[in-house]
């Protein structure tokens, strides 16, 4: 790795948090130099601009959540339905962590990147298109299993929960009260129960 790549990691892991806490329109130049301790030469000596270093760390914020989560899966000993029960306990087991770092950056993106980063939009969108996809491969995964029902609208299903998470995440993270995020994953947990298993 050479001293430039190296240079433009360091940058990027070290102003991760403070973007997912702060906004990325309301995270400075001047922040990024005080989190690195690197000159405003360096910054731009690496990035374009400010812009160009935000979505670096969107893209990095991003990657790093979407890399736990398929360890999730990956490491699930059971089946379908056990997977899907196994995402929701990692925001259950990591919840304070996770509120520590200012929440979901897939969320936090989302609230401000249509109006100040347009061009973040496309990588947000993006995220919650693979975000939605794990659901649609677990759910198929439990219809070829034969442990969910053969006709489910897996996109309509998949959808549904990265909502309930979403949503759950947002109402707990503002409230901060974690009794939001478990009435999200209980009514996910319910729809597999009631509406999705043989």
């Amino acid at each position: 790795m050479s001293k430039a790549e190296r240079t433009k990691r360091y940058i990027i892991r070290k102003s991760s948090v403070h973007f997912n806490k702060k906004g990325y329109a309301g995270t400075s130049l001047r922040d990024i130099t005080e989190l690195t301790g690197l000159t405003k030469g360096s910054i731009y000596g690496n990035f374009e601009n400010k812009e160009a270093v935000a979505q670096a760390v969107y893209r990095y914020n991003a990657k790093n959540i979407g890399n736990q989560l398929l360890s999730v899966v990956q490491n699930c000993k059971g089946g379908a339905k056990e997977k899907i029960v196994a995402i929701l306990d990692y925001y259950r087991d990591n919840w304070e962590d996770f509120s520590k770092a200012g929440g979901c950056p897939l969320l936090n993106a989302a609230t401000e990147v249509d109006d100040t980063l347009p061009k973040l939009v496309v990588d947000v969108r993006n995220s919650f298109k693979g975000f939605t996809k794990m659901f649609e491969n677990i759910i198929s995964e439990g219809m070829e299993e034969e442990v969910f029902k053969e006709q489910l609208n897996v996109g309509k299903l998949a959808s549904t929960m990265v909502i309930l998470i979403e949503g759950g995440v947002l109402l707990a993270k503002t409230m901060d009260n974690r009794d939001f995020l478990e009435i999200a994953f209980n009514r996910i947990e319910g729809i597999i129960e009631n509406e999705m298993k043989m």
